[in-house]
């Protein structure tokens, strides 16, 4: 069996991650359970780190979305970052920079 690639399963949303997390997007998938995401973050940001938060609903993303200092659901990106990652399906997400800001770009979709 191939490896399959990524296909589009729903329209790309974007928010700009800052020193103060935007209000969360969902990223909603038209396949049916789909719930594997590429998540990119520009080579050109000017940040160190993109802190996501994700979850189940805004609150949850809000709350997952923190410059990390310990355990948490938050993941850390770096500028650069193009991969397909695997969530909840029609998950939401926002981010959190420790200064400096960048757009952070999200597409549901399934595959590799």
């Amino acid at each position: 069996m191939g490896v399959q690639a990524f296909t589009q399963l729903g329209n790309t949303v974007v928010f700009t991650a800052n020193t103060t997390a935007p209000s969360p997007v969902q990223a909603i998938s038209n396949g049916l359970g789909s719930n594997q995401y590429r998540i990119i973050v520009p080579a050109s940001a000017t940040v160190t780190m993109v802190y996501l938060g994700y979850g189940v609903s805004s609150t949850i993303a809000n709350t997952n979305a923190v410059v990390i200092s310990g355990s948490t659901f938050t993941l850390p990106l770096l500028p650069g970052t193009d991969e397909i990652l695997t969530f909840l399906p029609n998950a939401y997400f926002t981010g959190i920079t420790s200064a400096g800001s960048t757009s952070v770009f999200i597409t549901p979709g399934d595959g590799v």
